[in-house]
């Protein structure tokens, strides 16, 4: 597929639409940015969005203002940054701005928690084709299963910061490379 010229106004109204029509944070929009960004757009392939989920989660602040920022960078420069994280940050703000008007007003309503249990579901949904997709593009070795086995287990069962686990795996990744090209050298 050729790659579609990306203006700011198309790069602003492309996460503007994904800031838009994504519930339940960060995680449940890196399908939509992958989708949109490599599938339908082309602007990278989906080694760099693997690569950008990466960095996103190892820097401070959401993982979806995070991706669209450096998804802008690649694209487009610094105004490129600054315009693809207006653009998925406007929906949220103004999203938040309404529901915190009328959240008192209907959080007893029966069929708004229907609704909530609902978007929960489909999130959920989100998360796991986000998941998949990632693990399909990550490489398949002995040592990246372990890893992330460990991280899960440090994550889940012992509360370990997500930072400390990804600098952890970062450095034990750049020791095993390290080892291996050594090795082969020999």
């Amino acid at each position: 597929m050729a790659q579609q010229p990306c203006g700011i106004p198309t790069l602003f109204l492309t996460f503007l639409k994904i800031g838009a029509f994504t519930f339940g944070g960060g995680y449940a929009m890196i399908p939509l940015i992958q989708r949109e960004v490599t599938e339908k757009r082309s602007w990278l392939d989906g080694r760099d969005i693997l690569d950008i989920v990466a960095i996103a989660e190892s820097t401070p602040g959401p993982i979806a203002i995070n991706a669209a920022t450096f998804v802008g960078y690649r694209v487009r420069g610094v105004p490129g940054a600054f315009f693809a994280t207006l653009g998925v940050v406007v929906p949220a703000f103004l999203t938040i701005l309404v529901v915190s008007l009328l959240l008192n007003r209907f959080q007893d309503n029966v069929y708004v928690q229907y609704a909530f249990t609902g978007i929960r579901a489909g999130i959920l949904a989100l998360m796991v084709r986000a998941l998949w997709s990632m693990y399909r593009q990550c490489p398949k070795s002995g040592l990246a299963y372990v890893l992330a086995a460990l991280a899960l287990i440090a994550v889940a069962f012992f509360s370990v910061s997500t930072l400390l686990v990804i600098v952890a795996c970062a450095v034990i990744g750049l020791a095993a490379g390290i080892w291996t090209a050594r090795r082969v050298k020999k």
